[in-house]
């Protein structure tokens, strides 16, 4: 099988990237520097849980494409009052919306990143921005050959646009890309339009009350508990 693979296309929040305890961390050290004091874990999923309602209103037609950034500026002017934050400046608001573009890779994924890059093309496939993926690649060292997903394709995942698009714009066909994610919903629709699929399981990216995308639930191609047994798996 990994012969015929070409490229592998990877979901980013949650597979390659914990958003969760990176978007904490930051939040702890700006509410200590200004006397502040919440559960920045809460925070965080709070601002996560506004993550796809405001995608829908786009993937439904009632709302134009724009960009995540967008999307999570405007999630987080709702949040920005109960959490204390309401009197920020604006350039304190945008730092603060940029932390997803500063998000830290979970401890596996670099190494096997690595391996997997000297036998196939990676290129993200996910709901972030071009800008965003670059930045977060640039800060946390991500081995990208390509940003693809939402923004070029002008939509958002799960519509099958976005996963065919991400294969056309790199000339291959759906069954030579294979499709890497810690969400089972994610593998379902890419299995269905032709990707091969890799499950990477990570029980905890939301936390302790995580309910769903605990085991594999289904014979995905392959199966891991990290990114190094994607590598594994792939013969890397």
């Amino acid at each position: 099988m990994s012969s015929d693979i070409k490229a592998l296309l990877f979901d980013v929040f949650g597979t390659v990237v914990d958003w969760r305890n990176s978007i904490a961390r930051e939040m702890q050290r700006f509410g200590d520097s200004r006397q502040i004091n919440h559960d920045w874990q809460q925070f965080a999923l709070d601002w996560r849980a506004m993550y796809q309602p405001a995608m829908e209103n786009i993937r439904t037609g009632n709302r134009d494409y724009v960009k995540l950034d967008q999307l999570h500026r405007e999630n987080l002017n709702q949040l920005l009052e109960s959490y204390g934050l309401d009197e920020l400046d604006e350039f304190q608001i945008d730092y603060v919306n940029r932390v997803w573009h500063r998000l830290q890779p979970w401890a596996d994924t670099l190494p096997g990143m690595n391996r997997l890059r000297k036998h196939h093309i990676l290129a993200s496939l996910s709901n972030g921005n071009v800008s965003l993926i670059v930045n977060m690649a640039k800060h946390s060292g991500i081995p990208w050959d390509m940003v693809l997903g939402s923004e070029p394709a002008q939509g958002y995942k799960p519509q099958p646009a976005v996963y065919l698009h991400s294969a056309n714009m790199l000339d291959l066909k759906p069954e030579q890309c294979m499709m890497v994610a810690a969400h089972n919903d994610d593998l379902r629709v890419a299995r269905s339009l032709g990707f091969k699929t890799a499950y990477i399981n990570r029980p905890y990216e939301y936390g302790e009350g995580q309910r769903s995308d605990l085991v594999a639930e289904d014979n995905w191609d392959i199966i891991g508990d990290s990114m190094t047994d994607i590598a594994e798996g792939l013969g890397c």
